[in-house]
């Protein structure tokens, strides 16, 4: 690995050269803000980061953790107003641990919370929030969700402190099953997804969306698993191939993905996947494995070999320094977005920076326009759909050292994901 004094120098290049383009944008009022004027004492704002650090979950949590990390290293040495530092906190995945790491966050100072990986343990986390918020108006939080994507985050169970940068499970499937409606091959899908809230919203609305666009379609199997807690696949994989499917669509992620994958390259099964997070850690190389070149897709915020040059030279300097590529673009949205709110709030206050960040209009790590919609504090950006395959002429970063890298097959502009919400946001007087 580089220095991180060489692995910023390059980041903090890519921000001065991308104007509005790249992942830093932060805004002409904001970079006044940042430039000018008296200096004052620089503010610390601690960041709780609480998402799976052991188990199954472990090599998601922790390629999480070194995204932020880098983040506040290069936000640190692009101003000099406020001071990042992140705290690392294991949830294991469960909604208890959760809210014991929130607090042990809280308690440690922390002002922002992060997490993404388990919409159960999001939802308890949001909860805890609009409650604890209410009862300390002196020790107000926000919560930064980069990757829970159960849409009743952003609906029934909305709140004024939760901001979500990922795209809900919703806006995937609907890019997912546009660009699936376009291949005629397809016949009969089998749909094997986790056992909680995500995992029901993607199986459900798979069903529905497929039945809405391509009525031909076939669901020959419906199955949820245990999250994180099967080991061996290959009885699901047994049930794919007697079922005659070609294709399967999954919102599996961590090992489960994985070791799905895994299963299906060891059984030989020739079947189309269609997912949500096969390009998580360990993923590309278990695809690599299963030969299935542009056979397995993903749909996401943008991949390495996309973007301007300064995204791209933002993606060497952060594989230089982390040791992986950015499967988290969107932590790259949130902690740009944080940033802008608190330097036009003037301040790290929850009660300050949430109304502003409810305005944030950023252009995305990749893509064409983004912003939160106040209304329920989701973010909307560009959204593709990738295949993995042997790397191709312009190629610049394949993944985990296969080879092989993410190909663009299918993109829906920012105003093509806008779906309503019933969100009544309960704000604070």
């Amino acid at each position: 690995m580089t220095s991180i004094r060489e692995a910023l120098r390059g980041a903090v290049v890519a921000v001065s050269l991308s104007g509005p383009s790249a992942i830093l944008a932060l805004g002409s009022a904001a970079a006044t803000l940042a430039l000018s004027g008296p200096v004052a004492a620089q503010e610390t704002v601690k960041i709780a980061f609480i998402d799976p650090l052991s188990g199954g979950g472990a090599p998601t949590g922790e390629a999480g953790l070194r995204h932020f990390q880098y983040m506040a290293e290069v936000l640190n040495a692009r101003q000099k107003q406020f001071r990042f530092e992140v705290l690392a906190y294991d949830n294991k995945v469960n909604p208890q641990e959760t809210l014991i790491a929130a607090q042990k966050g809280i308690d440690a100072g922390a002002r922002v919370l992060v997490q993404g990986n388990g919409s159960s343990a999001a939802a308890a986390l949001t909860d805890f929030v609009a409650k604890h918020n209410e009862r300390n108006p002196n020790r107000q939080v926000i919560y930064i969700n980069y990757s829970a994507v159960d849409p009743s985050l952003t609906n029934e169970k909305c709140n004024y402190w939760h901001f979500r940068f990922d795209a809900n499970s919703d806006i995937k499937m609907e890019a997912l099953t546009n660009f699936m409606k376009t291949r005629p091959e397809i016949k009969k899908v089998y749909l094997i997804n986790q056992d909680y809230s995500f995992g029901q919203s993607v199986r459900s609305q798979a069903r529905a969306m497929l039945k809405a666009k391509r009525p031909d379609i076939e669901i020959v199997g419906d199955e949820v698993t245990p999250l994180q807690k099967v080991n061996d696949f290959a009885p699901y994989v047994t049930k794919i191939r007697a079922s005659g499917a070609d294709s399967v669509i999954t919102g599996n992620w961590a090992q489960d993905i994985n070791l799905l994958l895994k299963a299906a390259a060891e059984a030989g099964l020739q079947a189309g996947f269609y997912t949500y997070y096969a390009g998580g850690t360990g993923g590309p190389t278990v695809v690599r494995q299963t030969g299935l070149a542009h056979r397995v897709f993903e749909v996401s915020q943008g991949a390495a070999n996309e973007g301007d040059a300064a995204t791209q030279e933002f993606e060497a300097a952060f594989r230089a320094r982390t040791g992986i590529g950015s499967t988290y673009p969107r932590a790259f949205n949130a902690m740009n977005a944080l940033l802008t709110a608190m330097q036009e709030a003037g301040s790290s206050e929850a009660r300050k920076v949430a109304p502003k960040l409810e305005q944030a209009r950023l252009k995305p790590h990749v893509g064409s326009e983004g912003y939160v919609r106040p209304d329920d504090h989701q973010y909307f950006q560009t959204m593709f759909v990738h295949s993995f395959g042997p790397m191709e002429p312009g190629m610049r970063f394949d993944e985990e050292g296969t080879g092989w890298g993410w190909k663009m097959v299918g993109r829906v502009e920012t105003k093509d994901t806008l779906l309503p919400t019933t969100c009544r946001m309960d704000r604070p007087s």
